[in-house]
């Protein structure tokens, strides 16, 4: 949901003139639509089945000790690397041995004159505050601590107050990230600076001043909001994620009111990371470092917001799986699309390239620096997503410029047994020239049968390819 990326309903100035001095790619995918497989993905440009990261709890470092971050490749070769905010969400204490600058958690950053840290990291209402802080003389934990906001109807799905930016979590990394590009810029050493911004993320709060730059008469729902004909169960999932706040129905669909304040919410979080964003690269701008340094901006999954009657993510749906990637890079085109296939994996090997410094090649990614030199250079014809559904059934999802194919796997996936010999539970097929909405699966379709084949192919030769 930016206006780089078509969306005229939203307001994002400062990505799109990031987008305007760098390349967009419009057919870019995550490797899996959740925070921490995501983002580990990311970080060690392995895809994964091989991170083994498959969820919010599993520990990078405990499962993969060997892994060798993109920070701590930088650093090993005479870079400074610090980091600020959420960021390698799947490794403890976002691995501090990648930081040659201590990494700074969001509850140690510095907030605005009266402004407490917020809430459960989340909230800046007096009445969570004060909800909060009862429910810490209990020395409840996190869930726990959820539990007793839910219990007392403060732990919303949404917050509006007329505060500073800097009140909220993102406000204090855009000024971390800016202090710390002053500190940086100082040294005779190349730096890596790493920002994780928070929003948009549930729960949807923002300061009032962005919600205003919406008209909630004006939201509109999503254009499609019912299960795709001929998708299996596996596709769907009932977003418990959405559901753990105190003003969403357990049960059922989110009433049409609650969902418009939804998608309010989730805009008025993009305008404000944007804010944030567009005072991170105005202090690049003042420094004079931007015609010597590489801006990647990336989202680490897509969001669904009602379509096909599901909300959150966790999903091998295109809404869940394309997220943006725009790259700014010292002598590569400005103000350009690049249409190639790309993938997550990919951002570890291209910033490799464009520092000058060679690619492990135990990476399962490519550089994308050939579309960044020429936006109609094809680097890749597939992206490749994947989503488990329980212990023993994955999802893996191939997508190509017309369709997607995902098939659903029964097997021992984290013993990597499910490729030998796959069994096949279901699938899908999607034409996005045709259907862009994912209305219909083709899986059945007695005319996609030979496409089908080939694509499952691929999907397979790719998978079995890696390295485990």
């Amino acid at each position: 949901m930016l206006g780089c990326y078509g969306d005229e309903s939203i307001i994002t100035p400062n990505i799109d003139a990031l987008a305007n001095n760098g390349v967009l790619f419009e057919n870019a995918y995550c490797q899996q639509a959740v925070c921490a497989p995501s983002r580990v993905s990311v970080f060690s440009g392995l895809r994964p089945d091989q991170t083994k990261v498959w969820d919010l709890k599993t520990n990078m470092r405990d499962v993969n000790p060997d892994v060798e971050t993109l920070p701590q490749y930088f650093q090993k070769h005479g870079y400074q690397t610090a980091g600020v905010g959420k960021l390698m969400h799947g490794a403890k204490n976002n691995d501090p041995s990648s930081w040659s600058i201590p990494y700074k958690e969001d509850k140690h950053l510095t907030y605005a004159e009266g402004y407490r840290y917020p809430a459960n990291g989340k909230y800046q209402s007096k009445a969570i505050h004060k909800a909060y802080r009862e429910s810490r003389k209990q020395k409840l934990g996190w869930k726990a601590t959820n539990q007793f906001l839910k219990s007392k109807g403060l732990a919303p799905s949404v917050e509006c107050l007329d505060i500073p930016d800097a009140a909220y979590e993102d406000g204090a990394v855009a000024l971390k990230g800016m202090e710390l590009l002053e500190e940086m810029s100082s040294s005779e050493k190349p730096f890596f600076l790493a920002l994780g911004f928070h929003k948009p993320h549930l729960p949807f709060a923002a300061p009032k001043k962005y919600w205003d730059m919406y008209e909630r008469s004006e939201i509109k729902q999503a254009a499609f909001m019912l299960p795709a004909k001929g998708a299996p169960e596996y596709a769907y999932h009932s977003w418990g994620e959405l559901r753990n706040y105190s003003d969403i129905p357990q049960e059922g669909q989110v009433p049409a009111d609650k969902q418009k304040e939804l998608i309010h919410g989730y805009k008025a979080c993009v305008t404000y990371v944007d804010a944030q964003i567009g005072m991170v690269m105005k202090k690049l701008d003042e420094l004079g470092l931007r015609e010597n340094t590489v801006v990647i901006l990336w989202g680490d999954h897509g969001w669904h917001l009602g379509d096909h009657g599901i909300w959150c993510k966790h999903s091998n749906f295109e809404q869940a799986v394309k997220a943006p990637l725009i790259i700014s890079a010292p002598g590569m085109k400005k103000g350009k699309v690049a249409a190639t296939m790309a993938e997550f994996v990919d951002m570890y090997p291209t910033l490799c390239e464009l520092s000058g410094l060679p690619a492990g090649e135990h990476l399962d990614g490519m550089s994308l620096v050939p579309a960044l030199r020429n936006t109609d250079n094809v680097v890749k014809n597939y992206a490749i997503s994947q989503f488990p559904r329980g212990n023993n059934i994955m999802g893996y999802t191939i997508r190509n410029q017309q369709y997607r194919y995902t098939v659903w796997l029964k097997g021992k996936f984290r013993e990597n047994l499910i490729y030998q010999q796959p069994v096949i539970v279901a699938s899908e097929l999607y034409d996005y020239i045709n259907d862009p909405l994912e209305k219909v699966s083709l899986s059945n379709s007695k005319e996609h049968q030979t496409l089908k084949q080939e694509m499952e192919a691929q999907l397979l030769q790719i998978l079995n390819s890696q390295k485990r």
